[in-house]
């Protein structure tokens, strides 16, 4: 019986999260100029550093030629730079230029800004406890994450 609990919570829990996600991506949309798409690839990108086209698309469950029309764009306006793997000249390669990196660290500013306004008016013991559970949350789901790797 508490499986059935568990998966309703997880269930619940995601799209509460889904909910305030929403609620963040809108300012950074309106900010930066970019979807919402195209600042989570950024972003990720900063984060993880250089990464292959097809590893980024499996990554953002995108298809590749998809995923390219959206790094043409990002490289256009020099946000990502763009390389050929010369070992293997099928794959390329994408990482962050300086714009870029500017750029995903205001989305993450404004990420950040968000959830302060969204969370101000939890009280403090609120707040002690809800951080308190995602920490144990994390590591669970790291396990989790390199079970099903």
């Amino acid at each position: 019986m508490p499986r059935k609990e568990f998966v309703k919570l997880i269930e619940q829990n995601v799209w509460t999260l889904d909910r305030l996600a929403d609620k963040l991506r809108l300012d950074r949309v309106e900010t930066t100029g970019y979807p919402r798409q195209l600042m989570s690839i950024l972003v990720r990108l900063h984060q993880g550093g250089r990464a292959r086209l097809k590893d980024i698309a499996r990554r953002e469950h995108v298809s590749a030629p998809n995923l390219c029309a959206a790094f043409r764009k990002l490289e256009r306006d020099g946000l990502v730079i763009r390389s050929i793997d010369e070992d293997d000249r099928r794959n390329t390669w994408y990482s962050v230029s300086d714009d870029g990196a500017a750029k995903a660290v205001l989305a993450m500013d404004l990420f950040r800004a968000g959830v302060e306004k969204v969370f101000a008016h939890i009280s403090r013991e609120d707040e002690a406890r809800l951080t308190d559970a995602m920490r144990v949350m994390k590591e669970i789901l790291q396990k989790v994450e390199l079970n099903n790797a």
